[in-house]
């Protein structure tokens, strides 16, 4: 099997820099676009050492990681909102413009649904599907606003997230079009604890979508 094409480069959203990785399939126009965020203390690094970019090439898929504002190589760019804080879902839809992805699968763990929440809310129609990945803000939107998107969801989380795991879970399943993913044993980052479980069953999810 011929390998995927991995590339970095940088993009320009409402004036700031950021970096970015992508993995085309080798031979083979794209299934679908997934684009994959990350938590605090990670960047599109993590996907890269994790296999997951590769993993999504090699089973025809594109898949793009962003650097964050203020993180990895994106650590010049000045973030849309504080930490913590909903950002206007503005920005990952300049992000989805800026490298023409067009409806994408968002990956997002952790810290990053500061922006991919605001972004299922308010530009819907950019999302193929959402797999959140334990995220924070979870609770700042309503079980009637989540009863409103109908968007297909695969809910992850580790079974040793007592915190962010569960409080996640707890508002996210009322999403209609959801599934849950848990990986046992697996903490907060449960990807990286239980990687072959993760990329077992985003690949089941991504195929139901084709």
């Amino acid at each position: 099997m011929a390998a995927p094409q991995l590339t970095e480069s940088t993009l320009t959203v409402e004036g700031q820099t950021l970096f970015y990785r992508r993995a085309e399939p080798a031979q083979q126009a794209p299934k679908l676009t997934v684009l994959l965020l990350h938590g605090i203390r990670f960047s599109s690094d993590t996907w890269l050492q994790l296999r997951t970019l590769a993993t999504l090439a090699e089973n025809g898929y594109r898949a793009v990681a962003i650097d964050l504002p203020g993180l990895g190589r994106s650590k010049d760019a000045v973030a849309p909102a504080p930490v913590g804080q909903p950002a206007p879902g503005a920005f990952l839809k300049a992000v989805s413009e800026a490298l023409c992805l067009g409806p994408a699968v968002v990956i997002s763990p952790s810290l990053s649904g500061m922006y991919s929440l605001p972004f299922l809310f308010q530009h819907n129609h950019l999302l193929k599907a959402y797999v959140p990945v334990a995220p924070i803000c979870t609770e700042k939107f309503t079980a009637e606003q989540y009863a409103q998107i109908k968007t297909p969801t695969l809910i992850v989380y580790g079974d040793q997230d007592v915190e962010l795991g569960q409080a996640s879970l707890n508002n996210l399943k009322h999403l209609p079009e959801h599934r849950v993913l848990v990986l046992q044993g697996a903490g907060h980052a449960c990807y990286l604890d239980k990687p072959n479980e993760w990329h077992h069953g985003l690949l089941a999810f991504l195929q139901q979508l084709e």
